[in-house]
């Protein structure tokens, strides 16, 4: 019994992936069909339009986001939905001036 429980130990651990986890927690807007994002850069914006990159915020995370964007670079852009369209509108142009020409929101469908 013990053998079999090490096992599915060891292949529970093998087959699992360790992602960092999500800086603050949001809820995704709903979306009409299922697109799953590969893009390489997670961008994370909370309700109140703090804007986080791996584990910066604000205007260091938009200056390391620059640093490591270069024409082929993919966005993933995970918004709260309750984020005012005002703020995600100045946060989408703020993706222009820091060279991210592909940005793709995560959204989920319930």
């Amino acid at each position: 019994m013990i053998n079999v429980v090490f096992l599915l130990l060891i292949f529970f651990l093998m087959t699992s992936t360790i992602q960092q986890p999500a800086p603050f927690e949001i809820t995704p807007p709903n979306g009409d069909e299922l697109n799953m994002a590969e893009g390489e850069l997670s961008v994370y914006v909370s309700s109140d339009g703090t804007v986080r990159f791996d584990v910066f915020e604000n205007d260091i995370a938009w200056q390391r986001l620059a640093g490591k964007i270069d024409e082929k670079s993919n966005v993933k852009l995970h918004v709260d939905a309750a984020l005012p369209a005002p703020i995600l509108a100045r946060v989408m142009t703020r993706f222009g001036t820091v060279g991210a020409a592909n940005v793709e929101i995560i959204a989920t469908v319930k």
